[in-house]
């Protein structure tokens, strides 16, 4: 090392000046890499943001505080309770239970935006409106109607619990941060209406240092409200809603929001807020923008925007998570939840709201809540000072420059290892820093710098000096093998913790109209039908070489492409839907002729990038399928009740299956969870079935009328969508369609509209 660092000193070199030469072109590169950090390269930004994960998880997961604990609605939920949505007297037996065993605070990541379809309700309803019309004036019957109404009444029971619990309830809503996001404009006094009801749960102060439009906070255009009995007696209301950054990650969370005059917090914040006794919440701003809030004694540090920096455990399920069933059921010791933050969320496949991580693409959106929330009471936050952008700069100066300086005096492999050297330490400290202080430094622009200098001036020696150009040559041949790149690429690594990340085929089936089957029958006769039932369409689900993962109640959810690969996943998945609905129909036939109900089913198909493999714990593990893209898959299964269809499958899958298949583009939609639009396809037969004269003649009518609905002529797409009922009188997506081009006539979407509708719920 002493023989390399002696090597620096300065040499004069007896060569020919040159406009181009080492200093002018180490001085030409710092020039360049500061104006790219100054401007931004969205480039090099991503490779941050994703130098960044690495840091998380070379640093490996830290032990969270006890505080905070989730109840999640899990797939063993599910099972023992049934499926969602469930009827709010078992949320309300939820707080309760809390509440008894000494929650100091519950927030729910979930929403209550509409009312509870309860049946015993509507009939006592039917009853009172009957005994009025009859003009029967009884005490009595009024009475036990009066008491039928309240024990029917789901959501009331609801707010009856949340206005007994000892522990506050921050209930969780979300923005709509665009118009488009809408789906259609809000008139201002709706948009007044729905930032009133969530008044109450605003910042009370804000201190600002400038002129207050000067502040760049984040905007929204209208928040999505719960039902105003459930926001009156609950103790907050709070937002659940969570940006991305360009790469799909989450990794701030924004600590305000914008809707009209007012700022509001985030559940996270409120339920820190009461579990700490409501201590003083100030939004404090600076010369720059926001500088963080206080919250009593605690300082909440954020960007200039009011974004926290989250400071992630590790990955999913590093926080304790406790099923609600086992909750609902006194399973867990008395004193669980003594003094804790419950999150309340949902994590089981179709429901659960997964996002990409540090950590991972498989992580439940409540837990990102439970992060923020530990790292409020922790204090630990991960920061960029104001300091941190002059040293970013410094660091692309010194860099730079040293490589610069260094290199032209040091043969190639001593400039190899010089720069090497450089490297290690700048990441090392970064590291520290990061690690240790919880201080963001950039790596990448300093790092590029020393590599583009480092790049620039080797192969400047190796135009002008061939002599080098030789030695260089001959040391990397010594250094660095021809075949360890190919080696590396013949060899991935292809086992990760949880499985692997593969580009399968899904198909989600669920029964429709099951539920109040179910509720009209003993539980022996459900289980004797469910089991027929999944007998028949499993053989075909094998027929097809599909893999089956499972049977949720009366769903059944299948995987195409894995284990085995199958080139063909998404035809199979198709044609194997086909054969289920074939198959199901037989059953129907038969099931009529013993008095039992028709058959009808919702399908839903998708096709993209999953995680696969044994899902578990060592106790118990199954062969499953998480991401998005499977939500997505559980998404268009209901969206089939909107359209009146049976069969819809995703845009990718339908370009994988174009020309096999008879598919119809029903319209191009925005499910909640989502930012992407994508178009949904009905997925009606083979290609060589053939199809009735009207139906085809439908079929083309359909798609001259979508297309004139996306170029806004509303009077034409509508005289085509009557056109195509007339033709095939049952056609539930012509009917919807021409319903929606009745409102549109009359109440235009914005001038930006680009065709998409925004289904709003997750069911």
């Amino acid at each position: 090392m002493k023989r390399l660092l002696s090597r620096l000193r300065f040499k004069p070199r007896s060569q020919k000046r040159f406009l181009f030469n080492p200093i002018s072109l180490t001085v030409g590169t710092i020039v360049l890499v500061v104006t790219l950090f100054e401007l931004g390269s969205p480039v090099l930004d991503v490779i941050e943001l994703n130098w960044l994960n690495l840091r998380f998880r070379a640093r490996g997961p830290l032990a969270p505080t006890p505080t905070v604990v989730l109840a999640v609605i899990d797939e063993k939920s599910l099972s023992d309770e049934g499926r969602w949505p469930w009827p709010r007297s078992k949320i309300a037996a939820l707080v309760d239970a809390l509440s008894r065993d000494g929650a100091k605070a519950i927030g729910f990541d979930i929403t209550f935006v509409e009312p509870d379809e309860n049946s015993r309700l509507t009939l006592v309803n039917e009853l009172a409106q009957k005994v009025d019309s009859l003009a029967i004036a009884d005490s009595h019957l009024a009475d036990f109607i009066q008491e039928s109404r309240a024990n029917a009444d789901n959501d009331q029971a609801l707010v009856n619990a949340l206005k007994r619990s000892s522990a506050p309830v921050v209930l969780g809503y979300f923005f709509h941060m665009s118009e488009t996001g809408v789906g259609y404009e809000l008139d201002e006094d709706d948009i007044n209406q729905r930032l009133t009801r969530i008044e109450a749960s605003k910042y009370p102060i804000i201190r600002y240092s400038q002129d207050r439009t000067a502040v760049p906070f984040i905007k929204a255009y209208a928040p999505q409200n719960n039902l105003d009995i459930f926001t009156k007696v609950a103790a907050s209301s709070g937002y659940f809603s969570v940006p991305s950054d360009p790469d799909g990650v989450v990794r701030w969370m924004p600590l305000m929001i914008q809707g009209g005059e007012d700022l509001f917090p985030p559940l996270s914040i409120l339920c820190v807020w009461h579990y700490l006794g409501k201590p003083q919440l100030v939004v404090q701003t600076g010369p720059n923008g926001v500088e963080g809030v206080q919250l009593g004694e605690r300082f909440l540090p954020t960007d200039e925007s009011g974004q926290l920096l989250i400071n992630y455990r590790g990955p999913a399920k590093t926080f304790p998570y406790y099923s609600i069933s086992d909750i609902l059921e006194g399973k867990l010791p008395s004193g669980t939840f003594k003094d804790k933050i419950v999150v309340v969320g949902a994590t089981a496949i179709g429901i659960g709201d997964l996002r990409s991580t540090p950590f991972g693409h498989v992580y439940p959106g409540s837990e990102i809540h439970a992060t923020v929330i530990d790292n409020i009471l922790a204090g630990d936050f991960i920061k960029r000072p104001s300091w941190s952008k002059i040293f970013d700069v410094l660091a692309i100066v010194f860099l730079a420059g040293l490589i610069g300086v260094a290199l032209p005096r040091l043969n190639a492999l001593e400039g190899f290892l010089f720069g090497a050297m450089l490297f290690l330490i700048y990441v090392t400290a970064a590291y520290f820093l990061f690690a240790s202080a919880h201080v963001w430094l950039n790596m990448v622009y300093p790092i590029f710098g020393l590599a583009a200098t480092y790049t620039i001036l080797t192969v400047y020696r190796y135009l002008t000096e061939e002599r080098e150009r030789i030695r260089i040559k001959r040391t990397f041949k010594q250094y660095v093998a021809p075949d360890v790149i190919e080696a590396v690429l013949k060899d991935p690594e292809d086992v990760r913790i949880g499985g692997q990340e593969k580009i399968l085929t899904v198909l989600f089936s669920d029964l429709a109209g099951f539920t109040a089957f179910s509720e009209r029958h003993s539980p022996q006769q459900v289980i004797e039908l469910l089991s027929e039932y999944h007998d028949r369409m499993t053989e075909q689900l094998f027929a097809h070489q599909g893999t089956l993962v499972g049977y949720i109640g009366d769903e059944l959810i299948a995987l195409f492409g894995a284990p085995v690969e199958q080139a063909d996943q998404a035809q199979r998945a198709c044609t194997a839907a086909l054969a289920m609905r074939e198959h199901r129909n037989a059953l129907g036939e038969e099931w009529m002729k013993m008095g039992r109900p028709r058959l009808r089913a919702r399908t839903g198909i998708n096709s993209g990038t999953m995680l696969v493999g044994n899902i578990g714990s060592k106790y118990r593990f199954t062969y499953s399928v998480l991401g998005d893209q499977v939500n997505l898959a559980s998404r268009l299964e209901n969206i089939n009740k909107i359209y009146g269809t049976e069969i819809i499958i995703g845009e990718h899958t339908a370009h994988l299956v174009e020309g096999f298949f008879v598919l119809r583009q029903l319209d191009m939609v925005r499910v909640v969870g989502r930012q992407q639009a994508l178009s949904i396809y009905e997925l009606l037969a083979t290609a060589e079935t053939p199809l009735p004269p009207e139906q085809k003649k439908m079929l083309v009518t359909y798609a001259a009328a979508l297309d004139a609905y996306y170029q806004r002529r509303w009077a034409e797409a509508l005289e085509l969508f009557m056109e195509c009922l007339a033709l095939w009188p049952e056609d539930g997506p012509s009917r919807i369609m021409a319903e929606r081009c009745r409102i549109y006539r009359n109440a235009p979407p914005p001038e930006d509209w680009e065709g998409v509708f925004e289904h709003l719920t997750k069911d």
